[in-house]
């Protein structure tokens, strides 16, 4: 059993196209079409709370860059890999992720940044965050600088958009998926939708390996061995 644990596939690199919008659509839109339209707005903020998805769209849209030849960058505010010493020429777009984690030096760091992008006409920003700017907890001068771009929020997906996520996964693995077992999922299971289709290949996989169908006593079963 825990063998099976080790075999389940790991979740996708994010994409933009993997990204289930719900009501994030025009977001989404914005992030596609971003690399090709050079007159667009070059600064970006998304905010949301965690698990919906923010680290998803500025890996993503790192990923598309890099798709089309162009350089980008993405680092996370706190960890290793920081932006301090970039600049207009280190890529065509930088994404900095969790900015509400930055400390002093590096608030005045990305405010130094941001005003040698806006200057320089050509490299874009794109950073996310726990808040909408004005709830920020950084340096007011940063604040305004964030605001000055376009500004999104995330929104998490209703219940009723992962249950439709989930089950179109399913069927994309060749199963079908009641409703039941989404509820069930949702109710006892973590419910960031990586985790819910990760845990939906290893119930896939779980069924076949004991010739068992489906059924919420055979999750409930996995949901044991995996905890």
């Amino acid at each position: 059993m825990q063998q099976l644990l080790l075999d389940i596939k790991p979740v996708p690199s994010p994409v933009l196209a993997n990204f289930v919008p719900g009501r994030n659509a025009e977001l989404l839109q914005t992030l596609q079409n971003w690399p090709a339209e050079q007159a667009a707005e070059r600064f970006i903020y998304v905010w949301g709370a965690p698990g919906c998805g923010k680290s998803h769209l500025l890996q993503a849209t790192v990923a598309a860059y890099i798709q089309k030849k162009l350089k980008a960058v993405y680092c996370c505010a706190g960890k290793p890999g920081n932006f301090q010493d970039m600049d207009e020429n280190t890529a065509d777009c930088l994404a900095i992720d969790d900015i509400e984690n930055l400390d002093a030096p590096a608030q005045i760091a990305l405010f130094n940044l941001y005003n040698r992008l806006r200057d320089s006409g050509r490299t874009r920003l794109l950073m996310s965050g726990s808040a909408a700017p004005m709830y920020l907890q950084l340096r007011q001068d940063l604040v305004t600088r964030i605001g000055w771009g376009l500004v999104y929020q995330v929104h998490e997906l209703t219940d009723e958009e992962k249950t439709q996520a989930m089950q179109t996964h399913a069927a994309d693995c060749g199963f079908e998926l009641s409703h039941d077992i989404c509820r069930y999922l949702l109710r006892h299971g973590r419910r960031d939708l990586p985790s819910l289709l990760m845990t939906l290949e290893a119930l896939d996989r779980y069924s076949l390996i004991h010739q068992r169908p489906i059924t919420i006593p055979l999750l409930r079963e996995l949901l044991q061995v995996t905890t």
